[in-house]
């Protein structure tokens, strides 16, 4: 069955080439120039993806991509931004993005990105159980909880804890984690890893009796359970 995309996009000659090449790709296609709009088809297709530019009359993509989060933590989301500054694409993450590509790219890398990113959302094909402190993660069913209570992670942030949890010990820079959650390491040199570690930190926090994620200075990550006293403790 063809993935269904939904292309938010304000150049009518963009959202017709991209339109005509993603339909050629055999995606089916799904288009709006608004984000009303978008909202309104996002509500009523529930495609796997939308395709969302950030630059949109009214509404901004990022307002768009907020309030699509608040309903659907599953849909992926990939930015289209005119605009390479770290501090844009970590806004647009911060709204819930999953990815971006920023214009002028070409065909190829879009679509690569597009089939990258729903290879990763489609968990068929993953089944493992994780288990460390209090927390337990399912990898095949995409659910996590902290004391048999269901932890609330977006797609990405789920990745992450997973493919943390999944080598215990083991530092992992951002670059590494980029790979393995994104497909690529762009992501990495931002702080975007930061930004959804921040927030699965902040999950956990809420209902777990442990800290997991440990930074490591100037390197990366490593996922480590230890009792909060004692992980308060060490870090004095």
């Amino acid at each position: 069955m063809a993935a269904e995309i939904l292309v938010v996009e304000d150049d009518q000659v963009i959202l017709n080439t991209l339109a005509y090449n993603l339909t050629r790709q055999g995606f089916t296609v799904h288009q709006t120039t608004t984000g009303a709009e978008a909202l309104k088809l996002a509500r009523q297709l529930r495609p796997d993806l939308i395709l969302l530019d950030i630059m949109l009359p009214g509404e901004s993509g990022i307002k768009v991509c907020q309030q699509i989060r608040r309903w659907d933590r599953d849909v992926v989301i990939v930015m289209i931004t005119a605009k390479d500054s770290e501090e844009d694409k970590v806004k647009g993450f911060e709204a819930g993005a999953d990815d971006y590509v920023t214009k002028p790219f070409g065909m190829k890398e879009l679509v690569a990105r597009i089939r990258a990113n729903l290879k990763r959302s489609d968990v068929g094909d993953r089944g493992k159980i994780l288990q460390a402190g209090d927390l337990w993660i399912d990898t095949k069913n995409f659910v996590a909880r902290v004391g048999g209570e269901p932890l609330e992670l977006r797609v990405k942030e789920f990745e992450l804890l997973a493919a943390l949890a999944s080598e215990p010990g083991e530092l992992k820079s951002r670059e590494d984690l980029a790979r393995r959650v994104w497909g690529h390491p762009d992501v990495g040199t931002s702080r975007t890893i930061d930004v959804h570690i921040r927030r699965i930190r902040a999950a956990l926090e809420e209902r777990s009796a442990y800290d997991f994620i440990h930074t490591v200075r100037g390197l990366g990550y490593r996922f480590e359970p230890k009792p909060r006293a004692m992980a308060d403790a060490t870090r004095e």
